[in-house]
């Protein structure tokens, strides 16, 4: 059996979801709550596979891929910029 939740909201929140029920996209406020969760975890997930793909060349590359550089150097480049 799932479990359930309470969340009171109230303010600008409350007023908020009760226009999105209002409005007819949403049924009810779960609804829309739980549209709001989905499009968070699909968010996040979004999020890690992006990063992911732009590390992923950095983690398959080896020692000979990189050049080594002086902190100095780093600060003084990225001061002229």
């Amino acid at each position: 059996m799932p479990g359930s939740i309470q969340v009171k909201v109230s303010g600008k929140l409350e007023e908020h979801v009760r226009q999105q029920t209002e409005s007819g996209l949403y049924e009810d406020a779960g609804e829309y709550i739980r549209a709001l969760i989905r499009q968070d975890l699909q968010s996040e997930e979004t999020g890690w596979q992006f990063l992911e793909e732009e590390l992923a060349p950095a983690l398959a590359a080896t020692d000979e891929d990189y050049v080594a550089v002086r902190a100095e150097d780093v600060i003084r480049r990225n001061m002229r910029q």
